[in-house]
């Protein structure tokens, strides 16, 4: 995924400390009956990918056997290349991982898990998700993915954030809980939260850390690889290099952390029962629709006045828009992000969505190109017909 360095002026880097808030931005003035129409307030660049010959003889070459053959091995080439230029050892702990007595290695074919559960847009394997995400052939659905997510992730945060080396991921990610707890995120004691998309549970992990007053933390993913992996790895709790161990970073097993194969749309968690649903670099990979699902789905779970969180890429930011105008750029981001147009362009309606359905929605930014989202579902009793919209940006 795409990152930058924290914007100046609002996400400050905790790495002291992983509970204490960041101080709150001023808030925006909210809407009101005679302040303009959501709709109104929401104010996108509208910048989009380039069009004419130029832009499909580019697509045409992304889509074609040299982008497979020749491009998708070099772009890994050079991850790998920044990993190790941070001091992220990716060969090292890919082959430990491999070595392990894991179910990549007892049957590269299927996963042994059991079957997923049913998703309201469709039995088994959505369309939507089958697709050739971040150059794998076989998108998430496949061991390869699931086994180098963290590696990429620590790579990429590191050419990110250089100035924490091998730690750069942690700045990345931290400067999203920063964001949050400025805008008030918050689990009651005992509490239940929930992380839809969660991949091998490095957001899963994160949040059951910043909050250990919760009861339990719960990871859905829809690929069985991504959750192999995942549960493998809390199951061995390696040490991370900077301890001396051979995984790229340090896990530690939690007890209140379970990771099971599941649909974001259709979790199966009964009415009004979560605390938090957590969604952390998830939509930019599903269709609008797909995504107004799973916030309904994250509504219908969550207790009156629960939270639901969306930390995310943002294309209103400029260094986004730029990029975004850039066709080169921009093609070589779409031809790995199936939906990254979609998403773009559907923040409006999806921002519009979220404010009418839910009592209040804040907005802050995380990083230069990225922002945290707090949407609050109403006590249940007073439901107003538009909440209110709090945005902070810029």
């Amino acid at each position: 995924h795409a990152q930058n360095r924290p914007a100046s002026g609002r996400a400050q880097i905790r790495l002291e400390s992983s509970s204490s808030p960041s101080p709150s931005p001023s808030p925006s003035p909210s809407t009101s009956e005679s302040s303009p129409t959501i709709d109104q307030q929401i104010q996108l660049k509208n910048v989009k990918p380039r069009t004419g010959l130029a832009q499909t003889l580019l697509n045409f070459a992304l889509s074609s056997p040299l982008w497979k053959l020749v491009l998708v091995p070099q772009a890994r080439q050079n991850i790998v290349k920044t990993a190790q230029a941070n001091g992220i050892n990716w060969t090292n702990s890919y082959e430990f991982l491999m070595s392990q007595d894991g179910p990549w290695n007892n049957d590269r074919g299927e996963t042994g898990t059991k079957k997923i559960q049913t998703s309201s847009i469709g039995g088994g394997y959505p369309d939507f998700y089958t697709k050739e995400f971040h150059a794998y052939e076989n998108g998430n659905l496949c061991w390869d993915a699931a086994i180098e997510q963290e590696l990429a992730s620590r790579a990429v945060g590191a050419r990110n954030f250089p100035e924490f080396g091998p730690d750069g991921e942690d700045a990345f990610r931290e400067s999203f809980e920063n964001a949050l707890l400025s805008l008030g995120a918050t689990v009651s004691e005992g509490g239940v939260v929930v992380d839809l998309g969660c991949g091998t549970g490095t957001s899963t992990r994160r949040l059951a850390s910043l909050f250990p007053q919760a009861s339990k933390v719960t990871g859905i993913d829809l690929s069985p690889y991504f959750i192999e992996v995942g549960k493998y790895l809390l199951k061995i709790s390696p040490k991370g290099q900077s301890e001396g161990g051979p995984w790229v970073t340090t896990i530690k097993n939690d007890e209140r952390i379970e990771l099971v194969v599941g649909s974001a749309d259709s979790t199966g968690f009964p009415d009004k029962s979560v605390d938090v649903v957590n969604l952390s670099l998830v939509i930019h990979e599903l269709p609008l629709s797909v995504t107004c699902a799973v916030c309904e789905e994250a509504f219908r779970i969550l207790k009156p006045n629960g939270q639901l969180f969306i930390s995310e890429m943002d294309f209103d930011s400029p260094a986004y828009a730029e990029q975004r105008s850039n066709a080169l750029l921009f093609s070589l981001l779409r031809a790995t992000e199936p939906y990254l147009d979609e998403y773009a362009d559907g923040f409006p309606e999806l921002l519009s969505f979220l404010v009418n359905k839910y009592q209040s929605v804040k907005i802050t930014a995380a990083t230069g190109r990225h922002y945290a989202l707090i949407a609050t579902k109403g006590d249940g009793i007073n439901e107003p017909r538009n909440g209110k919209l709090e945005d902070s940006r810029f």
